[in-house]
């Protein structure tokens, strides 16, 4: 096998199977058949040899495998500032800002989150996608976990593949939101807007538990914990029951909703984007297996419109 980031491993598992099979479990943020052109590539030996997709595995084989040859992109460190919370031997937890993508894709290959952890943490490069577990919108600030080492990053992988993460957002929103709900909406792609996701009978499930937690002047602060994990999942949800996130005009926020609460509307910065903020997260240590849980600090621009409702 060619290439400077090999791993190697041993797999723990219940009963044989194939190879493919079981590294599209351990590898969650891979799909078959990316794992499949691994092994077609002779990037995969098992116990010293190289594999085939039809060959099984058993309990405690040794397993080397290559993916650093099929790089997506050229990633470039960037001496960006991140915010981090609390960092271990296993993983970093950090507090995105609004406006930073969170990893490099088609049109964002600088100044995302993913570059400035390469620029900080260069050992990075041998964990999948810099050790990034989960992703916020460019526009949503908070909270996430990136792991620092390929088997925490397999373990805490498995923990968001099994609905293991706790993931409480708050939100400021246009309207009166003022008793708890359960959102339970599929949601998929806008048939129209591509940019958009939206509520509709053949998306996938999405639940959100949506609790008040101030109001004023018709606007709401809330706390929202995702049950599952779609994209744009919050905003879908929320402005499907005409509660708009504030900021979000893309999911229907007008400002001038607000234009007979001149201190509110002189508080909301145009181009703040959406005011989310993914505010705590829970999880359980790679290391010692107990939950550990953070919070991370409001933006000033959150912070300052959360303000108006306490004057």
């Amino acid at each position: 096998m060619e290439g400077d980031n090999i791993y190697n491993f041993t797999l723990e598992v219940e009963k044989e199977d194939r190879i493919d099979k079981l590294l599209s479990n351990y590898f969650i943020e891979y799909s078959r058949s990316t794992i499949q052109k691994w092994i077609a590539s002779k990037n995969v030996e098992i116990d010293g040899n190289i594999c085939s997709q039809k060959d099984r595995v058993k309990n405690n084989c040794s397993i080397s495998i290559n993916i650093s040859s099929e790089p997506e992109v050229n990633l470039v460190g960037e001496d960006i500032a991140i915010d981090v919370i609390d960092e271990t031997d296993d993983y970093i937890v950090v507090n995105k800002a609004s406006g930073i993508v969170t990893h490099i894709a088609p049109g964002n290959y600088t100044g995302t989150l993913q570059n400035a952890l390469f620029y900080r943490y260069p050992e990075l490069a041998s964990v999948p996608r810099t050790g990034i577990i989960h992703r916020l919108d460019k526009d949503t600030s908070g909270i996430l976990v990136v792991s620092k080492n390929l088997k925490s990053h397999n373990h805490l992988s498995k923990q968001l593949q099994e609905h293991k993460f706790k993931k409480i957002y708050h939100a400021l929103v246009y309207g009166t939101f003022d008793k708890s709900m359960r959102i339970d909406e599929p949601i998929g792609r806008h048939p129209v807007n591509r940019k958009k996701m939206s509520v509709s009978p053949h998306g996938k499930l999405a639940c959100s538990i949506v609790e008040p937690l101030k109001i004023k002047e018709k606007i709401s602060h809330l706390q929202i914990q995702i049950i599952t994990g779609r994209t744009h999942q919050i905003r879908v949800h929320l402005s499907h029951k005409n509660f708009p996130l504030i900021g979000d005009t893309l999911y229907g926020f007008k400002k001038n909703s607000f234009s007979k609460f001149p201190k509110i509307f002189d508080s909301i910065v145009t181009d703040f984007g959406q005011y989310l903020h993914a505010y705590s997260l829970s999880f359980y240590d790679p290391q010692s297996n107990k939950m550990r849980e953070y919070q991370a600090k409001y933006p000033k621009e959150y912070q300052i419109l959360l303000d108006t409702l306490n004057d």
